[in-house]
């Protein structure tokens, strides 16, 4: 195989829980574009057609799936519905975070329930589609983080602009994300089935004030935030045969907010 072979995702099938977000979206995107037969997920059954449809419009084929991460029973019939249809599963990627949480002051009800979805059903999923992996002898877990797992939040970038970052569950739940990518990597390494994590910095939309923009490209060495595509190269390198000899790895796609 040639390097750039190896780079190809033709004839895999994958995973991305989510795919409307500003992540999800080029995940999908990339892993469809490299070839692999790319499913997404979403809680609300009305957006599943729509959800294809925007990706039909981009030139690719992605086939979207109801998944309420928060419910056992829902993560099972996903795996046996994909099983079904395809045979195995090959490439899964943990995008999917609700935000339950607005602040430190929420009521302990907010918490539990991002613990349930985001930590439980996390583990849920890891383990039903890394087991189906663990029996074909091979697969790429991928788990999206955040710089957020990585470092503490910084109160001056939201000075005076009307909304802020000191979120708990969300930096709880990112920090634990990448220790949890080890112990997969260490509980499926020996079944040839990889994990790791991206953990990419903030991501600017056109909601995005300019002042932030500025501000938060300012602490960064590319000076810039993130776009709509920076995620897409690590994605199939991390999903694809290029990556066969790496497991456990945490990989910052932050423009080198964290190596500042």
């Amino acid at each position: 195989m040639s390097i750039l072979n190896s780079f190809s995702l033709e004839g895999k099938v994958a995973l991305v829980t989510g795919g409307a977000g500003m992540y999800g979206r080029q995940i999908a995107m990339a892993l469809a574009q490299a070839g692999a037969a790319t499913n997404i997920t979403s809680r609300h059954l009305d957006q599943l057609p729509v959800m294809e449809e925007s990706y039909a419009e981009s030139g690719v084929t992605v086939k979207a799936h109801n998944l309420d991460q928060e419910h056992e029973e829902s993560i099972l019939a996903l795996r046996d519905k994909l099983m079904a249809e395809h045979g195995r599963i090959d490439i899964l990627v943990n995008n999917a975070v609700a935000r339950t949480m607005g602040s430190w002051n929420d009521p302990l009800e907010a918490f539990a329930q991002s613990m349930q979805i985001n930590a439980t059903g996390l583990f849920s999923l890891t383990r039903a589609f890394g087991d189906i992996m663990a029996e074909q002898g091979s697969g790429s877990i991928i788990n999206i983080g955040s710089i957020q797992g990585m470092v503490g939040p910084d109160a001056t970038l939201y000075k005076d602009m009307g909304f802020h970052g000191m979120v708990p569950d969300y930096f709880f739940h990112k920090g634990g994300m990448i220790n949890f990518t080890r112990f997969v990597a260490s509980y499926y390494g020996p079944k040839n089935v990889r994990c790791n994590c991206v953990s990419p910095g903030g991501l600017a939309s056109h909601r995005t004030p300019e002042a932030f923009v500025e501000r938060y490209s300012d602490r960064t060495l590319l000076g810039r935030m993130a776009n709509e595509t920076d995620l897409m190269g690590s994605i199939v390198f991390l999903a694809s045969e290029a990556s066969v000899y790496l497991t456990g790895v945490n990989l910052p796609v932050d423009g080198g907010y964290t190596a500042k």
